[in-house]
Formats: C-alpha cells, structure tokens, sequence
C-alpha cells in the first residue's frame, strides 16, 4: 500500500517522494511507455525515474530520516499495538526477516503511518493490545491506515476515526484485538475513490 502514494497525490499539491530502495522524487506508476528498466520498488515493481527525481546508494534514505529530514514516513509492518509499538521485520517461528530491521524507517520520522492490510491472511488481528513480535520501534506509530479506514494511534487507545465505504464498526472491531475508541457521533465514512 506505501507505494501507491503517489497515485493518489492531489493535482495542486507538492510533496517529495522518497523510496528507501534510493530514490528521492518518486511519482506514480508509469504508463507502459515510461517504464525503466533500471528503475524499481522494493516490490519489484516499476518506478518512473523522473528528470528531477535523485538515485542514490540505499542507506543514504535511512540517514535521511534518522537526522529527522523527513516529515512522514509511510510503511507496512507485521503488528502494531494500542501503544503504537510497531513490530515489522521478523517472525521468529518461521526464521523470516523482511529487508533487515527496518528501524531506521521510523527512527527520526517526524510521524510514522502503518499503511497495510487490517488483518492477516487467515483473517488475525495485526491490531494488537501488545505486540508479540519483536519491536522495531517504540510509540512510533501516529496513523494506522487500512482499507477498512485509518485509525489514529494514541498512547493507551485506539480512536477509529473514519471508516472505508462499506465497512462496518463491527467488522473493524471483529478484526482488531484492542478495544476502539469510537468519536462522538460515530465515525465517519469515507468518500470512495
């Protein structure tokens, strides 16, 4: 989900982009005509390079964000907790590690959003009361963004602030482990894209 950002960035408005793979000026997936052959996101998937866009070695992106030159860091990870401790790079039973720590992606980030899916494959909370996994960060986490609808991360709570169309308050709870906090009137629905 992180990569997709820029296809959704409004007309009007500037942001950076930058991938941790080394690029700095990232944009939208290119048409079939732009694609690079050089060029690519950890997902191995195609990523314009731009006039303007910078290449760089990747750990250059982490010191980047460590030295606190980054706004917001948006990324996936394994678990969050209603703490907002963020667990994203290793599953111990089954000797899996994704792209080392990853800690430097939350390390120095002003604010750090969880863009993922709400619950994992066979359908278990990722939203958890305490992380089981081993933790890459500390209450890093601000925003959890799902495609049930984004939740903001508060210490000791979870406030469910808007939901996606056609979710429900009850399958968001259903397929989150800690209890929500709701805002008064209810959340919002989103509007679709």
């Amino acid at each position: 989900m992180p990569t997709q950002i820029a296809n959704y960035v409004p007309k009007g408005i500037e942001v950076v982009l930058q991938s941790e793979n080394g690029m700095l000026g990232v944009g939208p997936y290119p048409l079939e005509s732009e694609i690079d052959a050089d060029s690519s996101t950890l997902e191995k998937k195609p990523s314009p390079n731009f006039p303007a866009a910078a290449i760089f070695l990747p750990p250059i992106p982490f010191g980047m964000i460590r030295g606190g030159h980054v706004d917001l860091t948006v990324l996936g990870a394994l678990q969050v907790d209603e703490k907002g401790n963020l667990a994203n790079w290793a599953i111990p039973a089954k000797n899996a590690q994704r792209h080392g720590r990853r800690d430097g992606s939350v390390a120095g980030a002003k604010r750090v959003y969880i863009a993922w899916k709400h619950a994992t494959r066979d359908n278990q909370p990722k939203i958890l009361k305490k992380c089981t996994l081993p933790l890459t960060g500390v209450e890093v986490v601000d925003h959890i963004v799902t495609e049930t609808g984004p939740n903001r991360c508060h210490t000791r709570s979870l406030l469910l602030r808007e939901l996606a169309p056609g979710a429900t308050l009850e399958q968001v709870q259903s397929l989150t482990e800690p209890k929500l906090l709701i805002p008064p009137g209810g959340p919002r629905v989103m509007p679709g894209l």
